[in-house]
């Protein structure tokens, strides 16, 4: 019988699990996150980059927010920019070319209000050259 020989067979198999290259390289990873953090300031401690200077002042007109707003109004989808309704893509193109575009725009849309009239507020705003157009959900 053999049975011997394959038991002696089974303890020369068994191999030694060498740990010294796995804790090397945990080592070297811990160096590496070590070297390359970067320690940034806390943000309370930074300057701010915005600076107000002595003596401005600014009016009231320059700070009101140029805001359109898309809703339903008898049945039907109107745009209103203060006091002016316009039922009509062209009525807003006009409105839009009167105001200044520095300060941007922002679109407040109903949720009754079709989606492609919303999209179309958007587009005439981009249409009119402001760069700056806020989508706001109204609430």
């Amino acid at each position: 019988m053999r049975f011997a020989a394959s038991q002696r067979k089974h303890k020369l198999n068994r191999a030694a699990v060498n740990l010294s290259s796995m804790i090397d390289v945990t080592f070297l990873l811990l160096v590496y996150f070590i070297v390359t953090t970067v320690l940034a300031t806390p943000e309370d401690l930074l300057t701010p980059a915005l600076k107000v200077e002595e003596g401005s002042s600014i009016s009231e007109e320059e700070l009101d927010p140029q805001i359109i707003e898309v809703r339903q109004q008898d049945g039907r989808s109107v745009y209103s920019i203060g006091a002016h309704l316009c039922y009509e893509r062209n009525e807003l193109a006009n409105i839009l070319a009167t105001l200044p575009v520095e300060p941007g725009l922002i679109i407040r849309v109903s949720d009754e209000v079709p989606v492609g009239f919303a999209v179309a507020a958007i587009q005439i705003a981009r249409d009119a050259e402001f760069e700056k157009v806020t989508y706001v959900p109204a609430k």
